[in-house]
């Protein structure tokens, strides 16, 4: 890249940047996210945020900058990368990611720690070498900030080069809260209704149209199939890749196997075999459009194989794309606290006990929660009992939950507590 480029290019980066007393739109302030990333900084680890494409990133990414400026960070101490901007085509390689910060700090002559955001790193070829680099330069000190839309963004050599160096969080769409807040609706049964037959990712809500919400659905997901898995992956058989989505989205929270899934496809007349549709099952977890849960034995703390449940990333594909006649507010519900426990940083699990099963098993570290979901209990006494006895049986002394959507709150149940859906965060 010749210096002149580098110039334009530091020219027309500006408006992405807080130089000149420039503020980049922020969006809706996603606290929750930039709290725990900022309580993260001040030291040497490369701050890792992965998600889906369109779950937010870049805002969060734009958010901490701003945060970091407000806390008294010079402006010029803060370099704003994104690779998705046609601005930024020019940096393809470590190299010319390199020349570009040579340039920005001959220009902006920042004094003390540079805090370098690079969205969407994984568009430059070798950046595992100039983030390894930088992030260990005591010289020069500074703060990285990576994004990426692919879980594989750890694998291999950064994770060899950083040996740990590093911190991850996951971006998810909105939760219910955030929706709440951002659209000023009361917490109720009547505002998590609507929350569930709609979709979370951040665009949506300015478009005022189903049919916008639904077109932009089918963009997001055509995008992150084709440029974060076909391309990537080499995908042969990119419909049978979407016709397997489309199965997952239409069984979330169902117990299932790729040896399953692979007699279904056959039963269609689809050719198909174990390995392809468990590599497709895996490009779909690692783009994020899909979760898997593995079961846990409960008494032996040990993950199982075999079955497994898949949830949706975001409800908005069950909502808008793919409406199946055997899925139901339940599987939506299960979904949404899936989604809960893992914004939260837990883990979940599918609990097994015996015969018994529980939603869910999940785990933080040292702590561990036990949550069954269940659309309604108040109607029929059998489905309360039936969603309380996988908990009694369970002897430790971990917190017990259920969950449901009931108008009525049960009382405690010999230590078990039912909560309303969005109670959950709060106790998390």
């Amino acid at each position: 890249m010749p210096r002149n480029c580098k110039r334009a290019m530091l020219d027309q980066i500006r408006k992405y940047n807080l130089w000149d007393g420039n503020v980049p739109e922020l969006g809706f302030l996603r606290t929750n996210y930039t709290d725990k990333i900022q309580s993260a900084t001040g030291n040497r680890l490369v701050k890792v945020i992965i998600g889906q494409r369109r779950a937010g990133k870049s805002f969060v990414l734009r958010q901490l900058a701003k945060r970091l400026m407000d806390d008294g960070v010079p402006a010029q101490n803060i370099l704003y990368i994104n690779k998705e901007y046609i601005e930024f085509g020019d940096v393809k390689t470590a190299d010319d990611l390199q020349l570009l910060y040579q340039e920005y700090r001959s220009v902006l002559q920042p004094n003390g720690k540079v805090y370098l955001f690079i969205d969407e790193v994984q568009h430059v070829l070798q950046w595992e070498q100039f983030v390894n680099s930088h992030s260990q330069d005591f010289a020069e000190p500074q703060e990285i900030f990576i994004s990426g839309s692919n879980s594989d963004l750890l694998s291999g050599e950064l994770a060899t080069l950083l040996s740990g160096r590093y911190v991850e969080f996951e971006i998810l769409p909105y939760s219910f809260q955030e929706y709440a807040t951002m659209e000023d609706l009361p917490i109720n049964r009547e505002n998590y209704l609507h929350f569930l037959q709609m979709g979370m990712l951040p665009e949506l809500f300015y478009l005022h149209t189903e049919d916008m919400r639904r077109n932009y659905v089918a963009a997001v997901k055509d995008t992150v199939m084709l440029r974060d898995i076909v391309r990537r992956y080499n995908v042969k058989d990119p419909q049978l890749l979407e016709d397997l989505f489309r199965y997952l989205v239409n069984n979330a929270g169902r117990l299932t196997s790729i040896s399953n899934i692979v007699n279904y496809f056959q039963s269609l007349g689809r050719k198909t075999n174990y390995e392809t549709l468990s590599s497709y099952a895996s490009y779909l977890g690692k783009a994020f459009l899909m979760h898997k849960a593995e079961r846990f034995h409960i008494a032996g703390k040990e993950i199982m194989t075999g079955n497994a449940k898949y949830y949706s990333n975001d409800l908005a594909y069950y909502n808008y794309l793919y409406r199946g006649f055997a899925y139901g507010f339940g599987n939506l519900l299960e979904n949404a606290i899936y989604l809960d426990l893992r914004r939260n940083g837990w883990q979940p699990y599918v609990g097994v006990q015996g015969t018994s099963e529980v939603d869910f098993v999940a785990i933080k570290g040292e702590q561990k929660i036990y949550v069954q979901v269940c659309w309604e209990m108040a109607s029929n006494e059998e489905t309360a009992q039936r969603e309380y006895a996988p908990l009694l049986k369970i002897s430790d002394q971990y917190r017990k939950v259920v969950i449901s959507l009931d108008e009525i709150r049960f009382p405690n149940n010999n230590g078990i507590e039912h909560l309303f859906p969005w109670e959950l965060s709060a106790i998390l």
